[in-house]
């Protein structure tokens, strides 16, 4: 099975190039200065070389506050790359895999959004991100898209690495209490999405670690599960002013993915666990 994976820097991509054995897999991941997936002649340069069964797409703009000021880039890698990636996998007749995000809903539903809900962004890069969702299903063949939210893994780009870096420099910590989702792990993403391909099917899925909680609450349970021993205080998002508007609450519910390939996903206290073991944190269950 030959898998080209875009975005190869990125903790997701990262996740798939550690996890698709080259005993079953022959992955292609070029540097990211190499494949810009907004440039149509390096995306045939890359499908050419690869000649990809399965095409992952793990390349995007992710800088919420930034694109509100930089639309154009947010649009362009976010919309307009997996757009020409979608077209490219259906002229070589490759699976397309592709990620959005719980930033498409606004957040003002009372219960788990589900994929029956429908998209109603309240910043840019859910504007973009809805965009690319859009583009793939009409340019695909075959494809997956798979919203997920708030993703941590092998990496320093998010949430969980910068509270380590915060708690080094200050006791005591502010975070939010009033944006709510779900933390979610990229190896039990990685993992779910195999089985996804392995099972033919097709179509939108929402994809996190199941149950729900504010930044407030996740990261009180990092911090204590790493054995850091930090004051953290919740705060209203008003006292961090941004460009960007945030949802309330933007949590999903995975159960179509779960009936689908036949098992739960685990809860985000339980994947937390096994990142902070997997990653040489501190903890005393590992």
């Amino acid at each position: 099975m030959k898998v080209l994976i875009t975005g190869s820097g990125g903790q997701l991509a990262l996740e798939f190039q550690k996890r698709l054995s080259p005993e079953c897999y022959k992955v292609y991941a070029p540097a990211e200065e190499e494949l810009d997936i907004s440039d149509v002649s390096a995306v045939s340069r890359a499908f050419d070389e690869a000649c990809p069964n399965i095409v992952i797409n793990c390349a995007a703009y992710n800088n919420v506050d930034g694109a509100e000021g930089d639309y154009d880039t947010a649009y362009r890698v976010n919309a307009l790359g997996p757009r020409i990636l979608a077209a490219a996998s259906r002229e070589h007749k490759a699976l397309f895999v592709h990620f959005s995000t719980d930033y498409v809903f606004d957040g003002s539903k009372e219960g788990f959004y589900t994929e029956d809900d429908v998209p109603c962004p309240i910043n840019k890069y859910g504007e973009s991100k809805l965009a690319g969702e859009l583009f793939v299903a009409e340019e695909a063949g075959r494809y997956l898209i798979f919203r997920t939210s708030w993703l941590y893994g092998n990496g320093r780009q998010n949430f969980l690495r910068r509270l380590m870096e915060w708690s080094g420099k200050q006791y005591v910590l502010k975070v939010v209490s009033d944006q709510v989702s779900a933390p979610t792990y990229t190896a039990d993403v990685v993992d779910a999405v195999i089985t996804t391909c392995y099972r033919s099917l097709t179509g939108l899925y929402h994809l996190t670690n199941s149950g729900y909680a504010s930044r407030y609450e996740v990261a009180r349970y990092f911090l204590e599960g790493v054995g850091v021993d930090s004051l953290v205080l919740p705060v209203n998002t008003a006292i961090f002013p941004s460009p960007a508007n945030r949802p309330y609450f933007s949590a999903m519910s995975s159960y179509k993915l779960a009936t689908a390939i036949g098992r739960d996903i685990a809860p985000w206290q339980d994947a937390m666990d096994r990142y902070i073991c997997d990653a040489g944190l501190k903890g005393a269950g590992c």
